[in-house]
């Protein structure tokens, strides 16, 4: 398998697992974390892979796998005890030239989607810090998706025509009247406009659309639909310190995408630099038009259902990464077709409409282009400035957006030496003494002492009993 042998590599020089990647060792059979795996990459956008016999804690070395062919037929059965059954490819394969096996996860239909555990009837969901159980509101989210979502054209119960900004609605019949004369700009009367652009409905009512684009407040009515942003605290930063720049952005879409950029322009660290032509000028540390396109495509396309509603758009800056997530995983396409394939699938199709002309009150700017064209400028800008390509995750309800300062180093991983590396491989079948692996390896126990010492201080492996009991160690859970 040639993509292995690269998804591997990918692995040992990655800052963390993949979301649709887990690696197990399995050297002792196969074990209990399985199942919420299982689970959860039939319920992730895609699917996702496992691997057994992979070491992760020590860079993803091979380990000993004894009798393959039982843990293959383990893996069979587990796949058969989830409502609905979880689909499944086991092959055979190798890495540097040790016996691995490969499970490829076929993602669950949207039908019957969340699989959940027969026996418990609970559901799991992925991120890059593991599989969790899914709360009830997440469970709503994946019953909601089966079908095509309209909450953006629902009208806004209390709401009326002068919750609408003026300044805002104004700029939006301009701009439909120049760049749509024959379509929507051929209805002279502002108030017909409206209401066929799905502003209002037929009694002037505002929809849950035209307050999120263009209302005076729309947080009156959907109190989380904000921006919460925040930074990690520097080093020099007063001890104690949970975080800087904290702030919650409200107001209509293209007033809090002003917000959102005035915010990174105060947090973003900017360095001096000179162009060609000797101009110098300040550089943030991520391009801003690559965060205005974020950040606008989280407001636009976020998940309006009641589920939902409790859950803000958040922005996280970390010491080495800037991270973008929203509540809803993608409609209509997948992680790898984002930015190459020109598909302008939207889940609030009227929100989309209606944002291609609103106007940013500062800048003039359209909120979006919907020409999908903004994922290939991120690209560009980033490139531009030789940084990483911006990393994406679909969690099927939730996607995150993520930008990095350099390319992810090597993870941290421990190394072993050859006696090391056999001791900790014999604790994978369980808890064994000194005298046990002196019989097992033959090895002498000075040596084995020594190797279980630096297992200790590596933290792989743990000690049981002790003074006066019976002394054991045992391997750490990965």
């Amino acid at each position: 398998m040639a993509n292995l042998d690269e998804l591997v590599a990918e692995l040992r020089t990655a800052d963390g697992d993949r979301v649709d990647v887990e690696v197990k060792s399995a050297a002792g059979g196969l074990p209990q974390s399985l199942t919420s795996t299982l689970s959860a990459l039939a319920n992730l956008p895609g699917g996702g892979t496992i691997i057994l016999g992979l070491d992760e804690r020590t860079g993803f070395r091979p380990v000993p796998l004894f009798d393959i062919q039982r843990l293959k037929q383990g893996v069979a059965t587990k796949a058969r005890s989830f409502t609905p059954p979880v689909r499944i490819v086991i092959e055979d394969a190798a890495v540097d030239e040790s016996p691995v096996i490969v499970v490829r996860v076929h993602e669950c239909d949207r039908s019957a989607k969340p699989c959940r555990v027969s026996a418990s009837g609970t559901a799991y969901l992925r991120s890059h810090d593991g599989d969790f159980a899914m709360s009830g509101l997440e469970e709503q989210a994946f019953l909601a998706s089966r079908q095509q979502p309209l909450f953006d054209r629902a009208p806004v119960a209390g709401a009326t025509r002068a919750d609408l900004d003026e300044d805002l609605v104004r700029e939006f019949l301009r701009s439909v009247h120049d760049r749509d004369p024959h379509g929507l700009g051929r209805f002279t009367d502002d108030n017909e406009l409206l209401l066929r652009a799905g502003v209002v409905d037929s009694a002037n009512v505002p929809t849950v659309a035209g307050i999120l684009a263009m209302g005076l407040y729309p947080q009156q009515w959907f109190p989380r639909f904000m921006i919460q942003a925040a930074a990690e605290p520097l080093p020099g930063d007063l001890p104690g310190s949970r975080a800087r720049n904290q702030t919650t952005i409200t107001g209509p879409i293209p007033r809090m995408l002003d917000e959102a950029l005035a915010w990174a322009r105060r947090t973003f660290d900017t360095t001096i630099v000179t162009d060609d032509d000797g101009t110098v000028r300040d550089r943030p540390e991520f391009p801003l038009v690559a965060f205005r396109e974020l950040i606008a495509n989280a407001l636009v396309h976020r998940d309006l259902d009641h589920w939902s509603m409790g859950t803000a758009v958040e922005v996280r800056l970390r010491r080495d990464r800037l991270v973008i997530t929203n509540p809803g995983g993608l409609y209509g396409i997948t992680v790898e077709r984002l930015g190459r394939d020109a598909v302008t699938s939207a889940r609030n199709a009227r929100l989309v409409a209606i944002c291609q002309h609103v106007r940013s009150p500062e800048t003039q700017a359209r909120v979006i282009e919907a020409l999908a064209s903004g994922l290939p400028m991120v690209a560009e800008s980033l490139a531009a400035v030789s940084l990483p390509p911006a990393r994406y995750a679909d969690a099927g309800i939730r996607f995150t957006a993520v930008l990095y300062h350099a390319p992810p180093g090597p993870a941290a991983i421990v190394s072993l030496n050859l006696t090391e590396q056999r001791i900790y491989d014999a604790l994978a079948a369980g808890p064994h003494s000194v005298t046990e692996l002196e019989t097992r390896l033959g090895l002498s126990g000075p040596n084995i002492r020594k190797a279980l010492r630096s297992l200790r201080t590596a933290g792989l492996v743990e000690q049981e009993g002790g003074r006066g009991k019976p002394t054991t160690y045992h391997r750490n859970a990965s």
